[in-house]
């Protein structure tokens, strides 16, 4: 029995599986039959419209926008804002102060200048920042000075942190609508400032409504 040497089994064999892929190969072509890439380059398409395919290198059509808000303790404006279709996330943290990666109890301290707000994540073809604005106004008492309800400092206070000239603008005209508006007794005291860092707050503040079966306040 003649054994053919090992160095040249593995090229005839890799040729001869070649050349079956080539013969089916081109009887799929003249078939009329669409290929397998093809199959899956047109599937790879829908799924990228439809906005379902999050592989890697695959962009959505939709970017996604941020905003940044303080309206009192985060926990129930956090669970607010995850109320309004086309919020993709809303998570806790600090902003507008002068520490680095402050913690809770430092923010508490009412001595680091944080604030503390909530960043929402926003498909701004489901929900627009204006429609934003409007939740943030019913959500609190925007003529309240450092507090919101028993809660009292400076960590409290109504704020808007803009992203954009854009933002700004949006937020400078909707509260100067509000004010015309003769729904509040007082003057609004809800800052608009540019956004800075912001710094996610420790995780057990997270869904914090969520993970311990409260209710938030309804964006009326």
């Amino acid at each position: 029995m003649n054994i053919a040497p090992r160095g040249l089994l593995i090229p005839s064999l890799a040729l001869a599986v070649l050349a079956g892929a080539m013969v089916a190969r081109q009887t799929q072509l003249q078939s009329g039959q669409p290929s397998v890439e093809a199959g899956i380059a047109q599937a790879d398409e829908a799924a990228t419209r439809s906005g379902r395919n999050h592989g890697p290198g695959k962009e959505l059509k939709t970017r996604l926008e941020t905003a940044i808000f303080g309206a009192g303790c985060f926990w129930g404006v956090e669970a607010a804002f995850r109320q309004l279709k086309g919020v993709r996330d809303a998570a806790c943290g600090y902003s507008g102060g002068t520490v680095e990666n402050p913690t809770y109890e430092q923010v508490c301290s009412d001595a680091t200048g944080h604030a503390e707000v909530v960043e929402v994540r926003f498909d701004p073809a489901v929900v627009t920042y204006d429609e934003l604005l409007n939740a943030f106004w019913k959500m609190h008492d925007p003529t309240q000075v450092n507090r919101q309800g028993p809660d009292y400092g400076s960590q409290y206070r109504s704020v808007i942190f803009y992203k954009s000239e854009a933002q700004k603008k949006a937020a400078e005209d909707s509260r100067s609508e509000l004010e015309r508006s003769g729904r509040l007794r007082q003057p609004v005291a809800t800052q608009i400032q540019p956004a800075g860092k912001f710094w996610r707050a420790e995780e057990y503040h997270q869904r914090y409504y969520e993970k311990h079966g409260l209710k938030g306040c309804a964006v009326r």
